[in-house]
């Protein structure tokens, strides 16, 4: 067997090939599709390929998967920790891939499937558009505080909020240059319309979004999100490493006999999927249930947006059980939810049926609304009591 350690840039790759325990063959390749394949031919099936997690490396490995054993994919930034040297060269890089694969010392990552990657495209198109759309919201917010123009009491951006801009007395140049950023409101605001259609109705075909929409605060995004990042949660043996796969464990300092000190979150891994389950942690906070009997005690003792972050992992320690366990979120509201999916339908492009009973009915009769809801502020008064008995059970003592 033979491995094969790529060292991938934007145009070529340098690669090596260690047999034996030596270095035999060194040359590049041309990271294009014709070239690549060409050169996987000439592989055979028992040899092993490893590659640095990039922006290109999917494609690599997809192209190359059919023609070896299989492609390792390595933690960029581990290998870079292990394998640190002060002479840096594409050479050396490919033979170190080689070598620390071969010694069993290569710091994987998941590969993801072509169901998982697609998914990932979607959702990273969203937020692109996303953030094009708060950036021009600003830039209109920019022009109305340079002249001196108070805040406007409704949706600014909405219809009301439309004609309200066109009657203002601006100067010429920042009147048209309020037109073009409200054209290309409109612009991207249909795209990011388009885009959480073809979301929610991914969402509506996937039994485990529809499971994880149970959960307070989670929508279709947060939840097509989610899996998007996750991909299989088998990988992950215990609530505790999805939480850390997100960046919302602390950070853990300890040397020698000083105990270890905790600091911030990591930060590390899917920052998108972290920044959907901080927003739905704010949203969590206004549904009664136990999850705002967290927030609220959180808060209370360090702040608002300290608790964001720490009912953001509750929820990623909820997601690892409710998708490991293939059922639904044992505190669900069965009507809260069915509403929520016919929103969800709607925004897919369900029709609406006007004097028919839907799928959400229950939510809308008042006495099963009440019902759910005094069933969860039950549990979120049972989980107060339990905190209290906590805090008054007395400390043990250092000789106990």
């Amino acid at each position: 067997m033979r491995i094969v350690g790529m060292d991938i840039h934007r145009s070529f790759a340098q690669v090596a090939i260690l047999e034996n325990g030596q270095i035999t063959r060194e040359f590049r390749v041309d990271l294009v599709q014709g070239p690549l394949v060409n050169f996987a031919k000439t592989l055979d099936l028992e040899d092993e390929v490893v590659i640095e997690a990039t922006g290109n490396s999917a494609a690599v490995e997809r192209l190359m998967r059919p023609h070896v054993k299989r492609v390792a994919v390595a933690n960029s930034r581990l290998v870079r920790a292990i394998a640190y040297a002060r002479v840096k060269t594409d050479k050396i890089d490919a033979a170190i891939l080689a070598r620390l694969h071969a010694a069993g010392f290569l710091p994987e990552v998941w590969v993801a499937d072509e169901d998982t990657l697609s998914r990932r495209r979607r959702i990273a198109e969203r937020m692109g558009v996303l953030e094009q759309v708060v950036r021009t919201k600003g830039r209109i917010q920019a022009i109305l505080n340079s002249n001196l123009i108070p805040r406007y009491s409704g949706h600014l951006f909405g219809k009301a909020g439309r004609n309200w801009l066109d009657s203002l007395a601006l100067p010429d140049e920042e009147r048209a240059m309020l037109g073009r950023l409200i054209i290309e409101l409109e612009r991207v605001s249909t795209q990011m319309a388009h885009l959480d259609r073809a979301l929610a109705q991914q969402a509506l075909d996937d039994p485990r979004a529809r499971q994880l929409m149970t959960i307070p605060g989670i929508s279709s995004v947060v939840a097509t999100t989610v899996l998007a990042s996750i991909g299989d949660v088998s990988r992950f043996p215990t609530p505790q490493k999805l939480s850390s796969y997100f960046g919302l464990t602390p950070k853990v300092r300890q040397s020698g006999d000083q105990p270890a000190r905790h600091g911030r979150i990591s930060k590390q891994g899917n920052g998108d999927a972290r920044k959907m389950l901080v927003e739905a942690a704010w949203s969590a906070k206004t549904a009664p249930g136990p999850l705002r009997a967290f927030f609220v005690r959180i808060q209370h003792k360090r702040g608002a947006a300290a608790a964001a972050v720490a009912t953001a992992r509750k929820l990623a320690v909820m997601i690892w059980h409710v998708l490991s366990g293939g059922s639904e979120y044992i505190f669900a509201r069965p009507a809260f939810t069915a509403m929520k999916l016919r929103k969800v339908a709607l925004k897919a492009g369900a029709p609406r049926e006007y004097g028919k009973a839907g799928p959400g009915r229950d939510y809308w009769i008042k006495e099963i609304r009440h019902k759910e809801m005094d069933y969860v502020e039950r549990v979120e008064r049972a989980y107060e009591r339990m905190v209290e008995a906590w805090r008054e059970k007395p400390r043990k003592s250092a000789a106990g």
